[in-house]
């Protein structure tokens, strides 16, 4: 019988996971099909239901449903759990347990540059559902310090206090990290500022950055926004949002498959079509 798979959201004729995942589906010949599924937030309890009853192999959980699922499903990883938020649900012998894998998708992400964070200072830009998964995540990693910057700074505050795991962290204003900037070995922007149409703004003066630091931006729309733009004039090394979204997927992936799929051929296509 054909394994179905799926992301639900709202809206979500704009995701680009049934490109990325129908095409590993088929390359793995597993007789699967992944669907996308528009559930407003008054239907997500019904929707949730309804997967249930079918025997959904596992699906993705897109904005604005990542915290909203979780009092629906049967378990919670302890990760997931603290983030708040759920991205991928795999259907466990009739049972739907949830993860997070946005922030392990970043890091592995960023495995062509870094091996180890522990002599790593690091800047997160944004207090937000992105930087709390990333946040969290690399707190794992035990960094050298790992710092939140956020225009509202008592946002960060409480994103430090809520972490489970012991870091080194101050959360400053933007002013601040912008003239201590050049401290920093990674800086990671994760808020929605210069995403396509407002691709004209950045989230932080980028004035005092030190070159050698790796810079990366959450957004892939546009795959340059002015923050790496500048960024890389400056001569830091730069990544987009590509790469977080395909290893969050190859990571859900491999949760409901057991395969680690080819991401060389997922970032193809996300980038074809991103570029169509």
């Amino acid at each position: 019988m054909k394994k179905l798979f799926a992301v639900l959201g709202y809206p979500i004729g704009h995701s680009m996971s049934p490109i990325m995942l129908n095409d590993v589906l088929s390359y793995y010949e597993i007789d699967a099909h992944y669907h996308p599924f528009k559930v407003s937030p008054d239907e997500l309890e019904t929707a949730i239901r309804g997967l249930k009853a079918i025997g959904i192999s596992g699906f993705n959980v897109t904005i604005p449903h990542k915290s909203a699922i979780i009092p629906f499903l049967d378990g919670v990883d302890d990760l997931a759990l603290s983030i708040g938020a759920v991205n991928t649900v795999v259907n466990d012998n009739g049972k739907f347990i949830g993860y997070n894998t946005d922030g392990y998708g970043f890091i592995k992400g960023l495995n062509p540059y870094i091996s180890s964070f522990s002599d790593k200072k690091v800047l997160v830009i944004g207090a937000g559902g992105a930087a709390r998964a990333i946040y969290f995540t690399m707190a794992k990693m035990k960094p050298f310090a790992l710092d939140i910057t956020n225009r509202t700074v008592t946002k960060a505050e409480e994103l430090i206090e809520a972490c489970p795991f012991e870091t080194r962290s101050k959360a400053l204003s933007l002013e601040d990290a912008a003239n201590h900037l050049n401290e920093y070995d990674v800086v990671i922007q994760t808020t929605m500022i210069g995403m396509y149409p407002n691709i004209s703004e950045t989230p932080i003066s980028l004035r005092n950055l030190n070159p050698q630091s790796l810079v990366c931006d959450i957004i892939y729309n546009p795959l340059d926004t002015k923050f790496l733009i500048e960024a890389r004039q400056k001569g830091a090394t730069v990544q987009n949002g590509v790469e977080m979204f395909v290893y969050q997927g190859a990571l859900a992936f491999e949760k409901w498959t057991g395969i680690f799929p080819d991401v060389k051929r997922m970032r193809e296509n996300v980038l074809r079509f991103l570029e169509a």
